[in-house]
């Protein structure tokens, strides 16, 4: 199903919600967080960045925007100055808050997505603003924005994300020499990932390249000791506990229905995605809406919300680096070599037996499984952090939402699923991460064992970045 129609849906049906709740923002000239975190998202689908980049950029455009917001602020203490660039209580005024706050989210979105310049520089105009000279007065909007934004952006410059080439190689390239134990054509450890040969849509093939393994290495928002968090790491080869996971993902085959089918569908990075940090965003856009949330309460928000899923992020590729754990597809096609499998046939057949080494996740045929390795879980890290930051911001775990996806919309199977029109619905940011983490696990991408410590850490990680988050703004509002 198509990403694009998906976000369009769930938009849709949130601002319903909202609007029967009388939930809309409190005005439009209060948006502009908002505004600009949208903007954010299209850039994220336009250019098909992948959920690592996609999570940092998102966590240093807000912070960005935190940080000239804080200036304006009686209390709030910016991430770089602390109350350094705090304005005289006279000039503390919401016009002065939402230039600041746009003028240094035009910076970091240019920054971060170059290519994507003339889509922020028409929002910008659209709110009243041309971009601000390098020699803005410093004591204007626009110069302290800059001050604060060029800070923030000077410090992730020389995160270890390899932004800007300057380590080697391409924009956000690896510089730590990963090269992959097992090759495509050669199997020599079960237990570790293997890339895969998958299709393009020109009728080719590519390897896989694993994406981004550098993650590991980017400085954290609020994390220290990876290890504190007691990993748990999954079976290896020949154990009894490694044969039940990868009974489990054919059984998941198995049993597959319509409502699984969209489940693993609608949470999928898949083409013209926003990411699973994007689809969190979209909440937090849900909860500002249906909070009436004016500016300040946003900058907050998506300054916690997306610190945490760039933690999030850190976290979940340095365990996939370390353990470098095999996809169950390897690990299928290796158990069930030579049998035959009651599982997922392919596009229309529904279950059937097959031989083992036929096995698929239920993904598009260009996508299969994604270039990285298992565990953990990135779907499972990303929206438990994100779950807990907005449990703990909104002082509830009510999320209340809903998205319709349209018969015969699936981008596995088009024109057949589903059936008929299905209805997800969230009534709690936890019920939402728990959906998104057992997604893997239907689409045939994760083991339990991946799904439930991404859960678990997750939500630990959601609690080290609230704690911080709120000490930013902790007597504000």
């Amino acid at each position: 199903m198509s990403e694009r129609l998906l976000r369009g849906t769930l938009t849709l049906v949130f601002s319903i919600a909202a609007s029967a709740s009388g939930g809309a923002l409190a005005a439009d000239r209060d948006a502009v967080p908002t505004q600009w975190n949208s903007a954010l998202l299209d850039a994220i689908s336009a250019t098909g960045t992948g959920p690592t980049i996609a999570s940092r950029a998102l966590a240093v455009a807000h912070t960005c925007m935190f940080d000239a917001w804080a200036a304006y602020d009686g209390t709030a203490r910016g991430t770089q100055f602390g109350a350094a660039l705090r304005r005289p209580k006279a000039e503390r005024t919401l016009a002065n808050k939402r230039a600041a706050v746009s003028q240094a989210a035009y910076r970091a979105a240019v920054d971060l997505f170059p290519t994507q310049k003339r889509r922020f520089l028409a929002l910008l105009k659209q709110q009243g603003y041309a971009p601000a000279p390098t020699d803005a007065r410093l004591t204007a909007p626009a110069g302290i924005a800059n001050i604060a934004c060029g800070e923030v952006l000077a410090v992730r410059h020389e995160d270890g994300s390899n932004q800007t080439g300057d380590r080697g190689g391409e924009a956000y390239s690896d510089y730590t020499g990963y090269t992959s134990y097992n090759t495509v054509d050669v199997l020599r450890d079960p237990s570790r990932w293997q890339p895969l040969r998958v299709p393009t849509a020109d009728g080719g093939s590519v390897v896989q390249t694993f994406t981004t393994p550098q993650w590991g290495r980017v400085k954290p928002f609020a994390l220290h000791d990876f290890r504190a968090f007691h990993l748990q790491a999954p079976p290896r080869y020949g154990s009894a506990e490694y044969a039940k996971e990868t009974q489990a993902l054919v059984d998941y085959s198995t049993r597959l229905n319509d409502t699984s089918k969209v489940i693993a569908e609608y949470w999928a990075n898949g083409p013209h995605s926003v990411t699973p940090p994007g689809q969190w965003n979209l909440f937090a856009e849900y909860v500002a809406k249906r909070d009436r949330m004016g500016l300040d309460r946003q900058v907050e928000m998506y300054f916690a919300v997306n610190n945490a899923l760039m933690d999030a992020g850190i976290f979940a590729w340095w365990s996939k680096r370390t353990l470098d754990y095999v996809r169950p597809i390897t690990a299928v096609h290796t158990l069930f070599a030579g049998k035959t499998i009651r599982a997922w046939g392919g596009f229309g057949m529904g279950t059937r037996s097959i031989p083992g080494t036929d096995w698929m996740p239920y993904q598009p045929p260009t996508v299969v499984t994604p270039p990285f390795p298992e565990c953990v879980s990135g779907h499972s890290t990303f929206s438990a952090a994100a779950a807990e930051v907005l449990k703990d911001f909104t002082g509830s775990d009510r999320l209340g939402a809903s998205v319709v996806v349209p018969a015969g919309s699936s981008l596995v199977e088009p024109g057949l699923v589903p059936k008929k029109d299905v209805t997800l619905a969230w009534p709690t940011f936890s019920a939402a991460a728990d959906e998104a983490g057992l997604s893997r696990r239907f689409g045939g991408i994760h083991f339990p064992t991946g799904d439930m410590e991404g859960r678990r850490i997750g939500r630990l990680i959601g609690q080290q970045v609230w704690e911080k988050a709120h000490a930013y703004f902790a007597a504000a509002h």
